[in-house]
């Protein structure tokens, strides 16, 4: 059996290659019908965008950027942003995709949550098994030891803290200022709260889910905004900050020229975070409005992470020592000596995660 991972991510592919990629309803069970996975995991992020796979033989990492895309063929231009790791070194990369050591922000902590999720869901739908289910309770263990043992997390900050960083730049001080937050999930809820640590007093919430955006605005002492209201808002707030997982952009120059006509030596400015892009690119193109995506985050966050960088030779021996481990669980005669006594597939002496970890 081969374990691999193939995928791009903020170190080889720029936001509109990435989106392109970004994980579709049933991406992970069309890999195992057209691609020849036997278990298959989908991890999709604003970073990356990452195929885990359990298969009887070698698969081409253009075959899996087809399956992600669900066509023929691949733009010749993207095949370099891909990369490939089996065995130790797709183990190896998981350990430090889960611990944060891969991420943007050196030392998040986001990723461990999204990782999770991403493994309940491949378990619940079936296309994780025991070899998937092995590799990626090993990886929560993992970063768990990383962040007790290390300080890799010490001041610790996460892409929502860097977005409100850079609106600081923008404005200096933020208290008075009107901020909209385009979308209720996870990312949203910490950035909301970073932004009231910084006086943000008249904060917005819109989301798909009224109930849930309803939630956040409460939680935060903010306002929930119908989500087919919230365009209007354009008129008045000063700062979007937009997460959500739309597939298709929802703001367009268009929609934004006629909302703003009236401002006058009031800057609008964007930070979209999603992947997909939730906010047109040609949007940064009107006057008086600043757009920032994903990938404009990267150099503010490339300055903050000088203690976390002294600690990833310790988080590396952590990671080190498990892939030891499960390589020596993997090896190939412990598995023909489980296929010798009729157990084809490992036994799992890891529980499943509970819904609680997830």
């Amino acid at each position: 059996m081969n374990i691999f991972c193939v995928g791009l991510s903020h170190h080889t592919a720029e936001v509109e290659v990435r989106e392109r990629y970004a994980s579709k309803p049933g991406a992970e069970n069309y890999l195992r019908e057209n691609c020849g996975c036997r278990e298959a995991l989908v991890l999709a992020t604003c970073n990356r965008v990452e195929v885990y796979g359990a298969a009887e033989a070698p698969l081409e990492a253009r075959q899996i950027a087809r399956c992600l895309l669900s066509v023929d063929e691949v733009k010749a231009s993207d095949e370099p942003a891909f990369y490939r790791y089996e065995g130790p070194d797709c183990v190896q990369h998981l350990f430090r995709v889960a611990s944060g050591l891969d991420s943007m922000v050196i030392g998040e902590t986001e990723i461990l949550g999204q990782t999770k999720k991403a493994y309940a869901r491949a378990r619940e739908s079936g296309t994780a098994g025991p070899y998937l289910h092995r590799l990626f309770q090993r990886s929560f263990r993992v970063a768990k030891q990383v962040r007790s043992r290390t300080e890799i997390t010490r001041g610790a900050v996460s892409v929502g803290s860097v977005a409100v960083d850079l609106a600081v730049r923008i404005f200096g001080d933020l208290r008075g200022r009107k901020v909209l937050l385009l979308g209720a999930g996870e990312m949203s809820e910490r950035t909301a709260q970073i932004l009231v640590s910084r006086g943000v007093t008249d904060l917005r919430v819109s989301n798909r889910s009224l109930e849930r955006a309803q939630s956040l605005a409460s939680d935060v002492g903010g306002r929930a905004v119908p989500f087919a209201d919230w365009q209007a808002e354009c008129r008045e707030i000063d700062i979007i900050i937009s997460s959500t997982a739309s597939n298709e952009p929802l703001l367009t120059a268009a929609m934004l020229r006629p909302l703003i006509s009236g401002r006058v030596d009031r800057p609008l400015f964007i930070i979209d975070i999603a992947v997909p892009r939730d906010i047109a690119p040609e949007v940064n193109e009107i006057e008086g409005v600043y757009l920032y995506d994903i990938d404009s985050l990267q150099s503010i966050a490339e300055q903050s992470i000088a203690l976390r960088r002294q600690q990833i030779g310790a988080a590396e021996a952590i990671i080190s020592e498990h892939v030891s481990a499960f390589a020596e669980w993997f090896q190939p005669g412990a598995q023909a000596s489980l296929r010798a006594t009729g157990r084809d597939l490992p036994a799992l002496t890891e529980s499943p995660l509970r819904a609680s970890e997830s």
